[in-house]
């Protein structure tokens, strides 16, 4: 299994394959230590018990980071692969589920390109102005104002638009990619 960046295609996959393994060696171990203790001393009430009922703590949260990430998954390779082709001159992150404290919300797509951002997500559940209002917020407090960020779930009208900021990237050829990237990295922080 070969390691994915956070924002790269794949990632959200693999992420809950790790947190999966992660979780069964964690209540692996929890009940190892219970039934060592339990073999030894013959009854429960023992400090290795003790041990175990403690190490349920970060199993139990590698299981909340198996539930928060199982109902999403990654981008398809062929929908990254196409919108890699034409996206050279942008700033692109995949595979994002955003979280604020009342939804959580999966994006597959987000491209950026000076001060626009545009995103694209397939699920039909998610209230675009609300993601759209809580990145564009998001990025204010970190101090980029004045962004233009929209949200489509849509494929087609959002792949014709990251095309159209792709050439418009090209003609003005402006060095905006530190920019870009600070923007990345503040929408990957607010993401699973």
């Amino acid at each position: 299994m070969r390691k994915a960046q956070k924002g790269s295609p794949g990632y959200l996959d693999y992420k809950k394959k790790i947190e999966i393994i992660r979780t069964v060696v964690y209540f692996g171990i929890v009940t190892a230590v219970f039934l060592l203790g339990y073999f030894q001393t013959g009854t429960r009430l023992n400090l290795l018990t003790v041990v175990a009922v403690l190490g349920c703590l970060p199993a139990s949260k590698a299981l909340v980071g198996v539930i928060a990430r199982l109902p999403h998954s990654s981008v398809e390779r062929g929908t990254a692969e196409e919108i890699t082709a034409k996206t050279g001159h942008l700033t692109v992150c995949y595979d994002m589920v955003i979280t604020s404290k009342n939804d959580i919300m999966p994006v597959d797509c987000i491209v950026i390109s000076g001060h626009n951002v545009f995103g694209y997500t397939r699920s039909k559940k998610v209230d675009l102005k609300t993601l759209s209002s809580y990145i564009r917020t998001m990025l204010t407090a970190n101090g980029f104002d004045g962004l233009s960020v929209k949200v489509l779930n849509e494929y087609k009208p959002f792949l014709t638009r990251a095309e159209g900021l792709d050439n418009i990237a090209a003609v003005e050829k402006e060095d905006t990619k530190e920019a870009e990237e600070a923007i990345r990295n503040v929408i990957l922080s607010i993401s699973l």
